[in-house]
């Protein structure tokens, strides 16, 4: 059985709206599906102009606007680009909304994996130990991540990703599918720059600076 401390079967709230109603939001959907049930209602969020009304996978869509939360109501927000979630994310606490964390029941973490509000961690993954997590970070399919491993706010982990221990990811960071991290050490932690951006497939052997692309197998700058 899944070790899984953050995953709770009877939350404390009834309603959860997911900022976002294309791809990522309709697989979160089905993480709020596989978590809880029918015990949560689940609506979309948008902030497109003639959306409201609307249905997907047979759930409602509604302006961001024309909601206002109550204590029975958490939100997430499930976009992946980092600069429009950090912006969505003041919009929503300016609004009043507060923030879930969505852990997977089929994830596995130790007690000593610390998530910060707002963030998703999908299907597969596994945290194991010592690992800081910030808000609304993305953590998708079948990731793993080492211990000592720090993930900063609003950074993506795209699905397969794989982060050995000792690694620091900088906050709005995009780490591409079934990219690797080799590992850091206690005093010389391998540092993933700010905004910084791993191509699906890279192979990241040393630090990478903040706003740079590398991509390649060992991965080197393209930007």
């Amino acid at each position: 059985m899944a070790c899984n401390p953050f995953h709770n079967p009877t939350p404390e709230f009834t309603k959860l709206y997911i900022f976002g109603a294309g791809g990522f939001g309709r697989e979160v959907a089905w993480l709020a599906e596989q978590s809880w049930a029918h015990k949560v209602d689940v609506e979309f969020l948008v902030d497109i102009p003639n959306a409201s009304g609307l249905q997907i996978d047979g759930r409602k869509v509604k302006q961001i606007a024309d909601v206002t939360p109550d204590s029975t109501a958490r939100i997430v927000i499930a976009v992946g680009d980092s600069s429009t979630r950090r912006r969505i994310s003041a919009l929503c606490e300016a609004s009043g909304f507060r923030e879930a964390i969505m852990v997977h029941p089929r994830a596995e973490m130790s007690n000593s994996v610390e998530l910060g509000s707002g963030t998703i961690i999908c299907a597969g993954a596994i945290l194991t130990t010592n690992v800081h997590v910030g808000r609304h970070v993305h953590i998708n399919l079948d990731c793993t991540i080492g211990h000592d491993a720090v993930i900063g706010d609003f950074a993506t982990l795209s699905p397969g990703v794989h982060v050995s221990g000792h690694v620091h990811i900088g906050q709005g960071a995009f780490i591409g599918t079934g990219a690797n991290l080799i590992n850091g050490s206690a005093d010389a932690p391998l540092v993933i720059g700010d905004r910084a951006v791993i191509a699906a497939g890279a192979c990241v052997t040393k630090s990478v600076d903040c706003g740079a692309l590398v991509a390649g197998v060992p991965a080197t700058r393209k930007r």
